[in-house]
């Protein structure tokens, strides 16, 4: 049987790239279902008023699920080329960096938590920097040094 050459090419930081973006664009929608998002009817656009919870969990916002998709959008095209999905990885990471920064910084009952986060997120947020920084350096150390 033979294989598409494009999979068949896909470099392992293609790949990361990939299945972060797909889980990106799967968060974002999950965040849009009533049900697996709780508090659904208290959803905002962008404020800290917003109490849906996706998985009875994060705080989410319209905009929050919004950056989510984007984020997926972005993994899922990017990951075409390894230099992409290494910017994506990295980029991504630091965007994430600096969120958790931002979260852990602000009080969370006021106006400049219009994302908006909470503590689960924050921790999350942390997360995702480490990993997604990670997977773009570590998959990339061995291809950067022969490029």
């Amino acid at each position: 049987m033979a294989t598409s050459g494009t999979r068949a090419s896909r470099t392992p930081v293609q790949l990361a790239a990939l299945v972060v973006g797909v889980v990106f664009l799967l968060v974002g929608v999950l965040g849009f279902i009533p049900g697996v998002t709780t508090q659904y009817d208290t959803m905002q656009f962008a404020s800290h008023d917003s109490d849906a919870l996706l998985l009875g969990v994060f705080q989410v916002s319209i905009l929050h699920n919004i950056v989510h998709l984007l984020f997926g959008v972005a993994g899922i095209a990017l990951a075409r080329t390894w230099s992409g999905a290494r910017n994506y990885l990295v980029g991504g990471g630091v965007v994430y960096l600096v969120l958790w920064i931002y979260g852990s910084l602000i009080n969370h009952e006021s106006s400049a938590n219009f994302v908006p986060v909470n503590t689960a997120d924050n921790w999350l947020h942390l997360a995702l920097a480490i990993g997604m920084i990670a997977l773009g350096l570590l998959l990339t150390r061995r291809d950067a040094a022969t490029r």
